[in-house]
């Protein structure tokens, strides 16, 4: 308000100024005398509106002097993924000390539970490991709100669909921070050698299944396989969810009927390796693709940066490039499966404020870009970010556009027994995969025991 009565005053001065020179005299050395008068004016006032944001910025961080702000994370000594939000963040809040909460990975889970049943206010931020927690997290009453925040400050078409499906009760209480999805991989050394053309960017699963059959060839260890599915439930369910429209928390799964007769159908004909071979010899899809084995293979972009990583050691010797994952008849290209890092503020931080310009900071397109840098993805897709990961020594040339995403659903929806679900759904895919059931059976008995593991509340 200050600023705008300043301009107000500045405006009318400037109007007397011109009105008086029109007054005095018609000669035109007057005007021009006038019109700079005008722009030393302007100058003056700016020099003064700049002069009052550099106190006003003094200030804030005045403001904030012994603040601080707790963070729990995991893993945060060897990896760049949460450093970069501090570091971001410290950069825009000078005055406020950051603590980061480390904790390994496979204990995180449970010393966060630990935390948040102290009564105490740290953590402030909360980056949420597994999905499935943030609904615990809620119901226990320890994820504050950020609904009203969400809708009045944040653009959320950044995150390609994945902050809506955040959701709880139709309310954010989380937003996507980091985020990796399903690309297509292949091997170009292979493709060149069989006169083929590389996999593009719009192919439905029946044509992928087409062209991986062709790229087929050879016998016993010499076989090169046209594609490769791991033994995850996913590398079949996933394509079933494809459309947005199916999850694993249905009343019926024979939605996934077709997806389990194209595995089984590639697995006979030897276009992808045999489930029973790959599960009970433990072998590993980064070195089932690394030793040359397939021409190509559905996997998260996490895979990425393995592949630079080996080709720069050497210890593979063949070019790779990326596509966008395949995609259903009805499913428009560049829609893909994926899962999100989630991050929120907890409901008893005494620094409500800081903690909400901190979720805005570390989910923001800068935050990203800083992350792209580093190799990693987040739900934030922005050409400049696209353009970073292109860059990074060892990215696959003229591949950045399998990068390029319209939108994203998750593999698994964010809701109450889904664990419990989806450990009935891999029992009995992986008795359909080794053939110890038919697919029919296989959907029945996951019907009636999703059916029985929800009504139970397991």
């Amino acid at each position: 308000m200050k600023l705008k009565k300043v301009l107000a005053v500045v405006l009318v001065a400037v109007m007397s100024v011109s009105s008086l020179a029109a007054c005095s005299s018609p000669k035109n050395n007057d005007k021009e005398t006038t019109e700079q008068e005008v722009s030393d004016a302007a100058e003056v006032e700016g020099e003064k509106s700049e002069a009052a944001g550099t106190t006003q910025a003094a200030q804030a961080t005045a403001s904030e002097e012994g603040k601080k702000l707790t963070i729990a994370t995991w893993d945060y000594d060897t990896s760049p993924q949460f450093r970069v939000a501090v570091e971001t963040f410290e950069e825009a809040h000078p005055g406020v000390t950051v603590e980061v909460i480390d904790t390994a990975s496979a204990e995180y889970n449970n010393k966060l539970t630990v935390m948040l049943a102290s009564g105490d206010s740290d953590p402030d931020i909360i980056l949420v490991k597994d999905m499935a927690t943030q609904l615990d997290m809620q119901e226990k009453g320890q994820l504050l709100d950020i609904d009203d925040y969400v809708k009045a400050n944040i653009d959320i078409s950044i995150y390609n669909g994945a902050a809506e499906q955040l959701k709880i009760d139709d309310k954010f209480y989380t937003l996507p921070y980091r985020s990796d999805f399903y690309i297509l991989y292949y091997n170009k050394d292979v493709f060149d050698a069989a006169g083929e053309a590389y996999p593009s960017n719009d192919m439905t699963w029946d044509e992928y299944e087409q062209l991986a059959k062709k790229m087929s060839n050879g016998e016993g260890s010499e076989r090169i396989y046209g594609s490769h599915n791991h033994i995850w439930m996913g590398l079949v369910s996933n394509w079933a969810v494809q459309d947005g429209e199916n999850t694993l928390l249905s009343e019926d799964y024979s939605f996934l009927k077709p997806y389990y007769e194209q595995a089984l159908r590639m697995q006979e004909e030897k276009t992808i390796q045999d489930y029973a071979t790959l599960k009970t010899g433990n072998l590993h899809y980064s070195s089932v693709f690394q030793q040359g084995q397939v021409a190509m293979m559905p996997m998260g972009t996490w895979f990425i940066s393995t592949l630079m990583q080996v080709k720069d050691a050497g210890e593979i010797d063949f070019n790779w490039g990326i596509a966008a994952i395949p995609h259903p008849e009805e499913v428009e290209a560049g829609n893909t499966v994926g899962a999100v890092t989630p991050i929120g503020i907890h409901a008893k931080t005494d620094e409500p404020e800081l903690a909400l310009d901190f979720i805005r900071i570390a989910t923001s397109i800068e935050t990203a870009e800083k992350l792209a840098e580093n190799g990693i993805f987040t739900a934030v897709q922005s050409d400049d970010m696209l353009n970073k990961v292109a860059q990074l020594e060892g990215f696959p040339a003229d591949n950045l556009d399998g990068l390029k995403i319209k939108g994203m659903v998750f593999d698994r929806p964010l809701a109450e027994n889904m664990e419990s679900v989806r450990k009935v759904i891999e029992e009995e895919h992986d008795l359909i995969m080794i053939g110890e059931e038919d697919i029919d059976t296989g959907i029945t008995n996951m019907n009636e025991r999703a059916k029985e593991v929800i009504e139970n509340g397991q």
